[in-house]
C-alpha cells in the first residue's frame, strides 16, 4: 500500500511537471525564445512594386542590424524574414503560411499591396500576429479588429482628397477624372476622388481601368482627354505611372494635372531622364528624402545605406528604416517579457519626433495610425519639391 501511494505520489508529481510545463511552454508568444524574436513580412521583390518593396526591406534591415550590434533588445536578436509575393495574391497567400506556420513569426512588418495584406488578415487576425507599417495606405489596413494593427502613414484615400483639393484650388480645376488598377488599392483612390470631387462641386467626368501589366496607354488618354479632365488621380503600378505621363506629353496634353499617392512618390519616378515626369504631383504621407538631405538624420541615414547595400537611399528605404525603428522601439517598450499582448500595449504608448522622415509619431489605444501628415510635391527638374503641408 505504502509502494502504491509513493508510485501515486510520483506520477502526481511527473503530471504537475508536466502540466507546468506546458503551461510555460502556452504562455510563450510565437517568435520569441530567451535569444530571439521572429518578424516577418510579405513583400514585392520582383513585381510591379518593387521598386518600393525592395529599398524597403533594406531600409528595415539596416536598422535591424544596428540593434543586433548593440546587443538586440532585452537580449535577443531580430531576426527578419522576407517572403516575395511578385504582387500576387497566392503568392502573398503562401508567403504568409510559410511565415505564420514554419518560421513562427511574432509579427508582421512592412508586408506590401493591399489585396495582399487584406487576404493575409484570415490568417493573421485569428492569431492575434501583430500587423505594423505595411506598405499600403488603404484604410482596410486598420479595419476589424484594429487591435493588433498598427499603420505608418495617412491613408490613400486621405492623400487624393488633400491632393484634388490643392490642384483644384491652385488651378480652378472642373474635371476630375481616375486611372486605377481595379483592386482594393485602385478602388480606395477612385472612391477618394469621387467624394471630394462631389465636395468640392467638381465634376466626376470619366475613369479607365487597367491590367497591373498593361503599358499601352494612348487609348485611355485620348478618352480622358475628350472628356476634358482638368485633373487625373492615379493608382497604378510604379513603370505605368511613369508610361501615362510620358505618353501624355507625347499626344501634346499638357494641361493636365496629373496626381499621384503615396504608392507613386518615389526617387526615380522624378529622376527619368528627358524631363519625363516633370510636373507630376503627389499627395503622400511623408516629406521627401532626398529634398531634405543637407538634414542631420537624412544625410547619416544616405550615407549608411549607400555604404551597406552600394545604391542610392530613397524614400522607400528611409520608410522601411523608420517602420524598423518604430518596432525595436516598441520591444523595448514592452520589456523582457515579451508577448502579443505586452507589445500591443507598448506600440499603444510609442510618441516620439522622427527626424528621419520629419514627422511627430504617435500611437495610442484608440489611435493605431502613427504620422497623420499630409505633403502635397512636385517633379521639377527631376526631384521632388515640397509644395505644402496638411
Amino acid at each position: 500500500m505504502k509502494r502504491m501511494t509513493s508510485s501515486l505520489l510520483g506520477i502526481a508529481l511527473a503530471g504537475g511537471v508536466i502540466s507546468a510545463a506546458a503551461s510555460e511552454v502556452a504562455a510563450q508568444a510565437q517568435g520569441v525564445s530567451e535569444t530571439e524574436v521572429v518578424l516577418g513580412s510579405v513583400n514585392d521583390l520582383s513585381g510591379i512594386f518593387a521598386a518600393v518593396g525592395v529599398p524597403a526591406v533594406n531600409g528595415a534591415n539596416l536598422r535591424f542590424e544596428e540593434a543586433n550590434a548593440n546587443g538586440g533588445v532585452h537580449g535577443r536578436q531580430i531576426r527578419f524574414v522576407v517572403e516575395d509575393n511578385g504582387y500576387q495574391i497566392p503568392r502573398a497567400m503562401q508567403g504568409y503560411n510559410k511565415l505564420l506556420n514554419r518560421d513562427q513569426v511574432f509579427a508582421m512588418l512592412l508586408s506590401l499591396g493591399t489585396p495582399m495584406n487584406i487576404a493575409g488578415f484570415k490568417l493573421l487576425d485569428p492569431k492575434g500576429i501583430p500587423n505594423v507599417s505595411p506598405l499600403t495606405a488603404a484604410r482596410q489596413m486598420l479595419q476589424e479588429p484594429v487591435d493588433n494593427k498598427f499603420i505608418g502613414f495617412s491613408s490613400y484615400y486621405d492623400q487624393v482628397r488633400a491632393g484634388v483639393t490643392y490642384l483644384a484650388e491652385e488651378f480652378d480645376a472642373k474635371e476630375v477624372c481616375s486611372m486605377h488598377i481595379p483592386s482594393d488599392f485602385g478602388k480606395e483612390i477612385k472612391e477618394g476622388t469621387v467624394d471630394i470631387a462631389a465636395e468640392l462641386g467638381l465634376t466626376y467626368a470619366a475613369e479607365t481601368t487597367h491590367k497591373p501589366d498593361e503599358l499601352d496607354f494612348v487609348g485611355s488618354l485620348t478618352k480622358l482627354k475628350a472628356e476634358g479632365c482638368d485633373i487625373v488621380t492615379m493608382a497604378l503600378g510604379v513603370r505605368q505611372g511613369i508610361t501615362v505621363v510620358g505618353t501624355a506629353k507625347k499626344l501634346g496634353w499638357e494641361d493636365v494635372k496629373f496626381l499621384n499617392t503615396s504608392a507613386g512618390f518615389l526617387e526615380v519616378v522624378a529622376a527619368v531622364p528627358g524631363g519625363v515626369t516633370d510636373g507630376l504631383y503627389a499627395a503622400a504621407g511623408w516629406a521627401d528624402l532626398i529634398a531634405r538631405a543637407d538634414d542631420e538624420a537624412p544625410a547619416k541615414f544616405i550615407a549608411d545605406y549607400e555604404a551597406k547595400f552600394g545604391q542610392p537611399a530613397g524614400g522607400f528605404a528611409m520608410l522601411g528604416y523608420s517602420a524598423a525603428n518604430t518596432v525595436v522601439n516598441a520591444l523595448e517598450a514592452a520589456g523582457p517579457d515579451l508577448t502579443q499582448e505586452s507589445f500591443i500595449k507598448a506600440m499603444e504608448t510609442l510618441n516620439y519626433f522622427d527626424a528621419l522622415t520629419d514627422t511627430q509619431i504617435t500611437y495610442g489605444p484608440e489611435d493605431h495610425r502613427g504620422a497623420d501628415d499630409i505633403v502635397i510635391s512636385v517633379v521639377e527638374n527631376g526631384l521632388w519639391k515640397e509644395l505644402s503641408r496638411k
